[in-house]
């Protein structure tokens, strides 16, 4: 299926959604083989947030994080689009999710955590674990840091 009618399917099904007041959270495209993310919509949905995985062939993926205004910097394995308002690329905690929505920054579009580090949400091995930076993706194309992670209890 065309990147275009997987968009416009969505859009239907949203609308349907809103009309019965029960809508989706974020929908996360992703790719069918990837089980880190099966692993963060997991951590998402046991932190109170409603997901719909969506597959799509990476060709498409990629075609979806450049309409949402994700440069290859800032991208990761998938994308969370919450309520079509924001986005959040890769392994964001949903911690950090929620206060972002909760408080959007102006101009902000989203947040990402780029690439995937070992001990984030879904990309859990052991118990290593990588500091890493959630970054705030802005409308103009900037970035700049929202959250330093340190330790592995800072995402919760």
């Amino acid at each position: 299926m065309k990147l275009i009618q997987v968009l416009a399917l969505m859009t239907f099904l949203s609308m349907g959604a809103h009309a019965t007041d029960d809508p989706l959270d974020l929908q996360v495209y992703k790719t069918s083989s990837c089980g880190c993310c099966k692993g963060w919509i997991k951590h998402a949905d046991q932190h109170g947030f409603g997901t719909e995985a969506i597959d799509l062939e990476y060709s498409d993926l990629t075609e979806l994080k450049q309409q949402h205004g994700i440069k290859p910097e800032a991208r990761s394995c998938h994308t969370a689009v919450y309520k079509g308002q924001f986005v959040f690329e890769g392994h964001v905690p949903a911690k950090f999710i929620e206060q972002f929505i909760n408080n959007p920054p102006k101009g902000a579009i989203g947040l990402s955590v780029p690439q995937m580090p070992v001990g984030t949400p879904g990309m859990e091995v052991g118990d290593r674990f990588d500091p890493y930076k959630v970054i705030q993706l802005n409308a103009d194309g900037s970035f700049s840091v929202y959250a330093t992670v340190e330790q592995y209890d800072d995402q919760f």
